[in-house]
């Protein structure tokens, strides 16, 4: 984590939901000046929102007039290990969405891993603005054939939709997605967006090709400045 990104979570502001699953938490790091949207990021099923792509992605939104809103389930505020059902993690984001809407600006539904199953199958329902799939999960590691790519179809049936997923992601490298689906590459990333040491760009230039891709998809929605300060071009 650069001294950027440690400052700005310092100074995030956390907020406490209650939800038909239980209390959830949102760490909102707010747009540096007049905000265009809010981009909801929720975590996997094996981590918080401690990983390194929503971090980089806190950090980097703001400038560019999006809010950005961290989202821990319940299950993980309550200290719990293991994820519950999916309906159960489908309620707990539907619950706090209020909380997401209140400052009346257009919602994008995102998360990674699990956290973006979570946005997919309740997007349109929620009417969330778009939609932002991290490290989707197309498939369980060495089982293609147990797709889950009719989540994607509802995410993209509620607006529009960019996946950033990592070129060795064992859950589902970017060839593997089925056509409309096409993700942008992180080049060596791993499902955490992680690349080896000995690959040809390091881990910020990995994590810089994620948020550029994200800002840049934002700004062509009108949902972000495409420069710090709110400038357009």
């Amino acid at each position: 984590m650069t001294s950027s990104q440690t400052a700005r979570t310092a100074s995030a502001a956390t907020e406490s939901v209650d939800t038909p699953a239980g209390e959830a938490r949102i760490t909102w790091h707010r747009a540096a000046r007049a905000a265009r949207s809010v981009l909801a990021l929720g975590h996997g099923a094996g981590g918080g929102i401690e990983a390194r792509d929503l971090v980089a992605l806190a950090a980097a939104l703001p400038a560019l007039g999006v809010s950005v809103a961290l989202v821990e389930q319940p299950w993980r505020v309550a200290g719990r290990k293991l994820a519950p059902a999916p309906k159960t993690l489908d309620a707990g984001w539907t619950g706090l969405w209020p909380a997401l809407a209140k400052p009346g600006l257009p919602v994008i539904a995102g998360g990674r891993s699990a956290g973006a199953r979570v946005a997919c199958r309740t997007a349109k329902e929620l009417g969330a603005a778009a939609v932002l799939a991290l490290s989707f999960p197309l498939h369980p590691p060495g089982k293609p054939e147990k797709s889950r790519a009719a989540e994607l179809d509802l995410g993209a049936a509620a607006g529009p939709l960019l996946i950033v997923q990592g070129g060795n992601d064992t859950f589902g490298r970017p060839a593997e997605f089925p056509p409309g689906h096409a993700p942008a590459e992180v080049p060596y990333g791993d499902h955490s967006f992680a690349v080896p040491k000995r690959a040809e760009l390091t881990q910020d230039a990995a994590l810089a090709v994620l948020t550029d891709a994200v800002s840049g998809w934002l700004a062509g929605l009108g949902h972000a400045s495409a420069r710090p300060g709110g400038r357009k071009g």
